[in-house]
């Protein structure tokens, strides 16, 4: 397996620099400029690709011969992306719930899938018991230093497109690894300073709930429809970033996510999951004008980015599914 790779074929990135659009129904929700960071068109269809990548093409160049990796879904497909795209073979472990089109597109990538238990963390502890094998290696989805530097290249590409730092950075916590790897990334450009609107939804909340309780903690199980959130306790790192940067947590309801996701949907003709609605009902539900009435985000604020994390588990019927279930809880 190993001589059939060229090192270029390592050492390339997996992912792809993606466009910077200035939203203009989004600005008008908004009363200030909104940029959308479009992870949702990388090859594997989230960010996840730059640290999955990152951290998949370390280990191959150590000569790793089999991946396995547990997942929400997003995570999965990123490391099958990379893993077919280096010809190792990879076992791909998701909860018993995962949506059959993840399952479809994994396999697409040439991947092992397996369904085991009822959340991430239990198909996690499978993951970790696969990779006991020999020259097998486990990819963890978020918590890793490697997948945060891999992250830190989409502040790298702000950084290139904007020249002067946003007033705001709004992205999504499932596990903490985007989160992580922005915070890393903004130091690497000297924009420390930024705000980050870390946006989770109720019944993921694995981050607010560290942050209220002054550590990590174990959430009892995840209730939210927005399962790629669904981590029951966040990345020591990333609650470590909480009280390192300028840290803005906050939950909103399933519903706000599912709506934000329609919204978005009919204003930029594009369709993410509801984790990803998460970050996006920062601007439909009024959270920044409310976060700078009360202070904690400048009243000038000169932009806000969005970081649009990505969109594999849901597709228009979905949607409507998700749009009933929530209309009635």
């Amino acid at each position: 397996m190993e001589g059939s790779l060229g090192d270029g074929a390592k050492d390339k990135p997996f992912h792809t620099a993606t466009p910077l659009l200035e939203s203009w129904a989004l600005s008008q929700v908004a009363g200030v400029k909104v940029f959308l960071k479009c992870e949702n068109v990388q090859p594997s269809g989230s960010f996840k690709i730059r640290g999955i990548g990152h951290l998949v093409g370390r280990m191959a160049r150590k000569g790793c011969s089999h991946f396995v990796c547990s997942s929400g879904g997003n995570a999965g497909i990123s490391a099958a992306y990379a893993a077919r795209k280096l010809g190792i073979a990879a076992t791909i472990v998701l909860p018993e719930g995962t949506s059959p089109q993840v399952v479809r597109r994994l396999q697409g990538e040439g991947a092992e899938v397996q369904l085991h238990g009822k959340v991430w963390d239990e198909a996690n502890l499978r993951a970790q018991e696969l990779a006991k094998r020999d020259g097998w290696v486990n990819i963890p989805p978020f918590d890793h230093p490697l997948l945060w530097e891999g992250h830190g290249s989409l502040v790298q590409e702000l950084k290139a497109a904007l020249g002067t730092p946003p007033g705001a950075v709004v992205l999504a916590v499932g596990g903490g690894g985007l989160l992580a790897g922005v915070a890393a990334g903004l130091v690497e450009v000297g924009w420390q300073h930024v705000p980050i609107i870390a946006m989770e939804t109720r019944g993921a909340h694995c981050l607010n709930a560290a942050i209220k309780a002054g550590r990590p903690v174990t959430l009892p199980g995840i209730t939210s429809v927005a399962k790629c959130l669904g981590a029951k306790t966040v990345a020591t790192r990333a609650f470590e970033c909480t009280q390192e940067f300028k840290v803005l947590s906050e939950v909103v309801e399933d519903v706000e996510a599912v709506n934000a996701t329609q919204r978005f949907l009919d204003d930029e003709r594009m369709l993410v999951e509801p984790a990803c609605g998460a970050a996006l009902a920062a601007v439909y539900s009024g959270l920044l004008g409310r976060l700078q009435a009360e202070g904690h985000l400048s009243p000038s604020l000169s932009s806000v980015v969005v970081i649009v994390c990505g969109g594999n588990s849901i597709d228009s019927q979905e949607l409507q599914a998700l749009k009933a279930m929530v209309s009635h809880s």
